[in-house]
């Protein structure tokens, strides 16, 4: 067997899907440029420690806490003044769901149609070298899959970046490990560049990776061209081969069959 003999579901996005992407990323980062300018930028830790927090290991408990810090930051605009990002509904999503958090809008004051934006936070350290530098995404069937039920489907990968100091309270005299918010981005997971997307076939039908989070590129491509790149990534793993390609592409129907031959 060979790729090109399979008769492939073809995904076609909507022709104003890229201009919704760039929507959806916009809104979120200005969301948070709002909380960091207000000085909402900080999750303060109380501990008895007399060291306070480990520093050299916070990275192991910073994930969850920084997904709950976006997740609040976003509940907020909903509640708090004037919603300026057409944003209409926050979801938390369960612990080993596709997304950390759903985000819907409206595409703009004049147009009610909702955009959803399946949001995956990953938090980086930047006291720790290299810390979540090339953190797994998500695996190679749940995304491919993904992208053929829903040719619109807005993945978006939120880095955020942070660092931790412990000073001690003046009332209470333990410790407080502050951590702080120094930066951010959201990416289209679709739009990353094709240098930037690793393959580690390790874990399942294997995980995508992004090789260094804080330096990302942008390859503007179909939903289509997308789902071929995977593809390409998975064959080209020597751990893959066609036949468990078509096993995967057969239970997730990601094909019609095999073509028809002349």
């Amino acid at each position: 067997m060979e790729y090109t003999d399979f008769d492939f579901k073809i995904p076609r996005e909507d022709s104003d899907y890229f201009e919704n992407s760039k929507a959806i990323t916009e809104r979120m980062e200005a969301m948070l440029d709002y909380a960091l300018a207000n000085n909402r930028h900080r999750i303060v830790l109380n501990t008895n420690l007399r060291k306070g927090l480990p520093l050299e290991n916070i990275n192991k408990i910073a994930g969850p806490l920084i997904e709950a810090w976006a997740q609040e930051i976003f509940e907020d605009v909903l509640t708090e003044g004037e919603n300026h990002y057409n944003l209409v509904n926050v979801e938390a999503q369960t612990r080993l769901g596709l997304a950390d958090v759903i985000l819907q809008f409206e595409k703009s004051d004049t147009d009610n149609r909702s955009i959803t934006a399946n949001v995956d936070v990953k938090a980086t350290s930047a006291d720790i070298k290299n810390s979540g530098k090339g953190p797994n995404i998500t695996s190679f069937s749940r995304i491919r899959t993904a992208y053929v039920e829903d040719p619109n489907f807005y993945f978006i990968v939120l880095s955020i970046k942070h660092q931790v100091i412990s000073k001690q309270n003046d009332e209470t005299l333990l410790m407080d490990g502050i951590m702080e918010i120094t930066d951010f981005n959201a990416y289209d997971f679709k739009f990353l560049g094709d240098n930037d997307l690793n393959y580690n076939p390790a874990l399942g039908t294997g995980q995508f990776q992004i090789r260094d989070i804080h330096y990302v590129t942008q390859e503007f491509r179909t939903t289509w061209d997308f789902c071929q790149m995977l593809d390409r990534k998975y064959l080209a793993s020597s751990r893959r081969d066609i036949n468990q390609w078509y096993r995967e592409a057969e239970q997730h129907k990601w094909i019609k069959g095999m073509k028809k031959s002349r």
